[in-house]
């Protein structure tokens, strides 16, 4: 009778930090594998995913570019093309092929330079052609007695578009000349293309142009 008493609070002490050490398992245990610890990096990785799929459309993009630039070049060179007048138009066609030779090559000379070349080139081109004015030119065409006939007849000659560039240097330039004449065949042909190119000198302390033999 006297061992009863003595155990109870012992063991009421011993059931208390039971169920105290059971409850603070029980509280600790859920936080544990806490599911948005898990979840975390998912959502840390997720705006990579955004680099990775716009870096191969802006690498299409660049590749397209040569693509787009070749397609554009080959447009502008078709569009020149259909500008230029058909065959046989005659002066009315004249004008657009002159502005599809100041397009193609932009003027590099001073106004002064370029005048006097395209009149120099003119005069070469009219006198190799018809023989008209082959004496102006001796170091060019030799002998005017000793010449070589003419090729074309002086009616029907035309120069249908002219234009003076730089040939490379300063001291050197070319006259592109575009004609159209009447062979001694009888035959006629437009839009034929002749060069002249002439070296820059200095004739008595003067600078000039002069005309470069045909080889």
């Amino acid at each position: 009778m006297t061992t009863s008493p003595a155990r109870s609070p012992r063991l009421l002490l011993i059931i208390t930090v039971v169920l105290v050490v059971a409850g603070v398992i029980l509280l600790t245990v859920p936080q544990t594998p806490s599911a948005p610890a898990t979840s975390a990096p998912p959502r840390a990785t997720a705006p990579t995913a955004h680099p990775a799929t716009t870096a191969p459309g802006s690498r299409t993009a660049q590749a397209d570019s040569p693509a787009q630039a070749t397609a554009s070049t080959t447009s502008t060179q078709s569009a020149s093309a259909s500008a230029l007048p058909p065959h046989g138009e005659g002066v009315a066609g004249d004008a657009a092929i002159q502005k599809s030779l100041e397009d193609a090559w932009p003027a590099d000379l001073a106004a002064d330079d370029e005048h006097n070349l395209l009149a120099a080139g003119r005069g070469l081109l009219r006198a190799d052609a018809t023989g008209v004015g082959r004496a102006k030119w001796p170091p060019v065409f030799g002998d005017p007695d000793q010449a070589i006939a003419s090729a074309f007849a002086t009616a029907r000659f035309r120069i249908q578009a002219a234009i003076a560039r730089k040939d490379g240097s300063p001291a050197r330039a070319v006259v592109h000349l575009v004609w159209a004449g009447v062979d001694r065949g009888g035959t006629y042909t437009d839009r034929r293309i002749t060069d002249w190119y002439f070296a820059r000198t200095s004739t008595k302390g003067a600078p000039a142009w002069t005309p470069q033999p045909r080889t």
